[in-house]
């Protein structure tokens, strides 16, 4: 099997369920109130890792209580975690209320994973370098997804960009991207709010060096984009009560199948059902599913 690293962020989710969601001034009642391990970073990781993959998490949190519990949750889900450095911050922070249909508002408090800078991957860019898979997303500094993204392209490693938080990405950072996966709302900030139809869209970021932009589209699936195709695939109805990790879990096990040497489209169906999977459960890396139910379904 070939080695994917995850970059990225690792945070400790307090959740709880409102609805009606409150407004401006207002306060409502809450119920199920849980800390959950999360940040899409040890998401995508923990997504990876239960599928069997060999996997490498390149992270940053406190020496407080929340970093030895996060840590310990990825060890369980079979996540490398020799390259998580420990600092003298606060382990990140997402406050997130649910609503009962699913839907959810995430607010973030970097604390550590601010401190993950490009001259710390410099430290550790041996394990990129001899990565098959690098795996990315953007709650940590865009500079240092930029600079690891840039020593992938150099050694050869593919590299998948999940662009959430969006932002709107340089042309430089978009030149070494083998896979982009945002969503309908992602990818008009990725290109800086340029209008078109997904099509076009595409098009604009695979001339700037994006070789396949994968549309993620919730309960209706994702659509595949490249220089020279549209690949549509469709995801299982299931009755979603949680979406946090939706798209962590489909970027963690599409990652895994690509490992696996899997053709492209039977691991993004492969991670579709994952994904479809995850909205059945509250919470973040509580709901990512492991190998053996993601086959069930599938059987």
């Amino acid at each position: 099997m070939k080695k994917i690293v995850v970059l990225g962020s690792m945070n400790m989710d307090l959740t709880i369920l409102a609805d009606p969601f409150p407004g401006k001034g207002e306060t409502v009642s809450g119920s199920g109130y849980a800390q959950i391990p999360g940040g899409k970073g040890a998401n995508q990781a923990v997504a990876a890792g239960r599928m069997g993959a060999d996997i490498s998490f390149i992270s940053a949190c406190g020496n407080d209580e929340f970093g030895e519990t996060l840590i310990k949750e990825l060890n369980k889900s079979n996540v490398n975690t020799n390259t998580v450095l420990q600092v003298d911050k606060h382990t990140g922070i997402a406050l997130i209320i649910r609503e009962s249909d699913g839907d959810n508002r995430i607010i973030l408090a970097a604390g550590a994973n601010g401190e993950i800078e490009p001259a710390m991957i410099e430290k550790l860019k041996t394990v990129i370098e001899k990565a098959d898979f690098l795996l990315l997303q953007l709650e940590i500094p865009l500079e240092t997804v930029t600079f690891a993204a840039s020593l992938a392209k150099e050694s050869g490693t593919a590299v998948i960009v999940d662009p959430a938080p969006a932002v709107k990405l340089t042309d430089e950072l978009l030149s070494k991207i083998d896979y982009l996966l945002p969503n309908e709302h992602e990818l008009d900030l990725v290109l800086g709010g340029v209008k078109g139809t997904l099509k076009e869209k595409a098009a604009i970021l695979i001339s700037k060096g994006v070789d396949k932009v994968i549309l993620t589209e919730g309960s209706k699936g994702i659509t595949i984009v490249s220089k020279n195709d549209v690949i549509k695939i469709t995801a299982p109805k299931m009755d979603a009560v949680d979406t946090t990790a939706a798209g962590d879990t489909f970027a963690g096990a599409f990652a895994y199948g690509l490992a696996m040497d899997w053709e492209m489209t039977k691991a993004a169906e492969f991670a579709v059902k994952a994904a479809s999977l995850s909205v059945t459960k509250v919470g973040a890396q509580s709901s990512i599913p492991w190998l053996n139910e993601v086959e069930a379904l599938e059987s």
